[in-house]
């Protein structure tokens, strides 16, 4: 498979999960339209309205959940962009896309909010957020393939370094995180977070490797591996036989848009290959 392709397949995948989330779950806007100390002075002064009706008010919800669902509409949008998109009718089609990518930014600044703004929170998800403007750049005319590499690496370092604080301990371990590792290995507590120690300190390594060309290899076919095993940890450690479809409907998405974790790796790795 061509590296081209498998970056268009990894934009598809991000924008494809995101719409199914939008769509059918939820997303972080309400830190956003339910923030007193941001929105009280706008509501309360460019409506006829208190900010305790603004907030308690059903259509309010309503209408945040529609913005939700449109957002979901958009994602859904710029993902057949992305499969449709070439060089001779990039000009309409890359819009979307663009606006797409911004989105996925505002997302992660929503998420970094609702997350008590860790820095680590929003670059974790710097794969899924920058490879839409990378591939978009691929698309250009003054296109250089080095310097494509080059920014998808810098991606990787910043997304596994900080997905790797989290683990790590340098933020508050995420429950989930911990619940995962049980659920999959069916270990104890402490034995989970002394992994997801350990996968911490191996994220800072690798975060480093990648830019040496000697063990760039090495440390991008651990990438390739950890990116794509912690994107299905997502649906091993929350499917339930007894409601199998429940289970995909409910965590699938999870999967599809951070296989792009592991995918944007595999472009580099691919990229090192052609070059030898």
């Amino acid at each position: 498979m061509k590296k081209n392709e498998l970056l268009k397949i990894s934009v598809f995948l991000i924008f494809l999960g995101r719409a199914w989330q939008h769509v059918f779950w939820d997303a972080p806007y309400r830190t956003f339209f339910w923030d007193e100390s941001l929105l009280k002075p706008i509501v309360e002064s460019w409506f006829t309205t208190t900010w305790t009706e603004y907030a308690t008010s059903a259509k309010t919800d309503t209408l945040v959940q529609f913005f939700i669902r449109s957002k979901g509409v958009l994602y859904a949008f710029a993902a057949i962009c992305t499969v449709l998109i070439n060089r001779k009718n990039k000009r309409l089609l890359r819009i979307p896309i663009f606006i797409g990518g911004i989105s996925l930014i505002i997302l992660s600044i929503l998420l970094t909010k609702e997350k008590f703004y860790h820095a680590a929170q929003f670059f974790e998800h710097s794969i899924q957020f920058g490879l839409p403007f990378i591939f978009l750049y691929s698309l250009k005319e003054n296109y250089k393939e080095v310097k494509s590499i080059l920014l998808i690496k810098i991606l990787i370092a910043v997304t596994f370094f900080s997905h790797g604080l989290y683990a790590f301990g340098a933020y508050p371990v995420p429950g989930k995180f911990v619940d995962m590792v049980i659920q999959i290995l069916g270990c104890s507590e402490s034995f989970s977070i002394s992994f997801l120690y350990v996968a911490g300190i191996l994220d800072f390594i690798l975060a480093v490797l990648i830019f040496i060309p000697k063990t760039a290899k090495y440390a991008l076919i651990y990438a390739v591996i950890w990116g794509l095993l912690t994107a299905l940890a997502r649906i091993v450690a929350n499917f339930y036989w007894d409601f199998p479809l429940q289970s995909l409907h409910q965590y699938l998405y999870e999967v599809i848009y951070r296989l792009s974790h592991g995918l944007a790796p595999l472009i580099v790795l691919l990229s090192i290959k052609k070059n030898r």
